[in-house]
């Protein structure tokens, strides 16, 4: 038997930011490659400390739903999941790059596999070119647009930017949008700026975030310019300083996400048969049946 943990920070104050996580659990549930799929989180019940001797599966996939490889990736997650042989050196990462752990649990009789977090995987670069498809409802969005891919980042954390940098990256070299920029909030270029870095008309812009919640429901929209105050809402597209703004909100709320939890399970060595090809069709349906099932909740 396989176990699949879905690890997120959850809220005490937001009730809505573990919503992502059910659903891409659900999603994931709903392909059958787990015996157990369960959500766990620092903030919320279930607790990461008790998740794991919960499962009766001998094989444990755990994949951190989070963006960037960090204090809670490399410190609380494995500590409060007892993985007390785990340091962040194991996974060879130059940021970007932590793949998967894996460790005996003789205390459970468990195998552990612990991931690298979902934000710097390869699959997320596919995640954020679809969050861009959806707010607009154009699967052939680019010609013409720019593409604003938008992080926290922080001078206490390189890791922070980089998962941002890596994407806006890896998007350029498909030469698919005119042009691509990784903007931040707390650091250099910033996304206040936004319309600055572009000549496009239309600039979409996509928080590299996993939940909604304060910074892009009410912080990014005022920077950018979206609306002088976040609780009178917003238009999308927004007309801001001759352009026209395309506001997707949090990446993580995109159904295509399953995907890439499915991606890092995989990487690991679950066995996962058509499950990745199923995923992509039950998000590509649901998009197809309600194009605007993503847009920004404040228009």
């Amino acid at each position: 038997m396989q176990a699949l943990v879905i690890a997120a920070h959850g809220s005490h104050l937001n009730p809505d930011a573990s919503n992502p996580t059910y659903a891409h659990a659900d999603t994931v549930r709903e392909t059958g490659a787990f015996d157990e799929v369960r959500e766990a989180f620092w903030k919320e019940e279930p607790h990461f400390r008790e998740v794991i001797r919960t499962l009766e599966s001998e094989e444990v996939f755990v994949v951190p739903l989070f963006i960037s490889e960090g204090y809670f990736t490399e410190r609380i997650i494995p500590r409060e999941l007892r993985l007390d042989e785990f340091e962040p050196e194991q996974w060879e990462s130059d940021g970007t790059s932590a793949s998967q752990v894996t460790f005996e649990a003789e205390d459970v009789g468990k195998t552990i596999h612990y991931c690298g977090p979902v934000g710097t995987h390869d699959a997320m670069t596919d995640v954020i070119v679809q969050r861009a498809e959806s707010v607009t409802s154009d699967p052939s969005v680019g010609k013409g647009v720019g593409l604003a891919v938008v992080g926290h980042g922080t001078e206490r954390n390189e890791n922070s930017a980089k998962a941002v940098e890596y994407h806006a990256d890896r998007i350029r070299e498909r030469r698919r949008f005119d042009e691509v920029e990784a903007l931040f909030m707390d650091e250099e270029p910033e996304v206040d700026d936004v319309t600055d870095f572009f000549a496009t008309e239309d600039i979409v812009v996509v928080p590299l975030f996993v939940a909604d919640g304060y910074h892009t429901q009410e912080d990014i929209p005022e920077d950018v310019g979206l609306t002088e105050d976040y609780r009178l809402g917003w238009t999308v597209p927004a007309e801001v300083d001759g352009h026209r703004i395309w506001y997707a909100g949090a990446v993580g709320t995109e159904g295509l996400m399953a995907d890439v939890i499915l991606e890092r399970a995989a990487d690991a060595g679950a066995e996962l048969g058509d499950a990745i090809e199923r995923v992509r069709q039950i998000t590509s349906s649901a998009t197809e049946s309600d194009p605007e099932r993503t847009s920004q909740a404040g228009d």
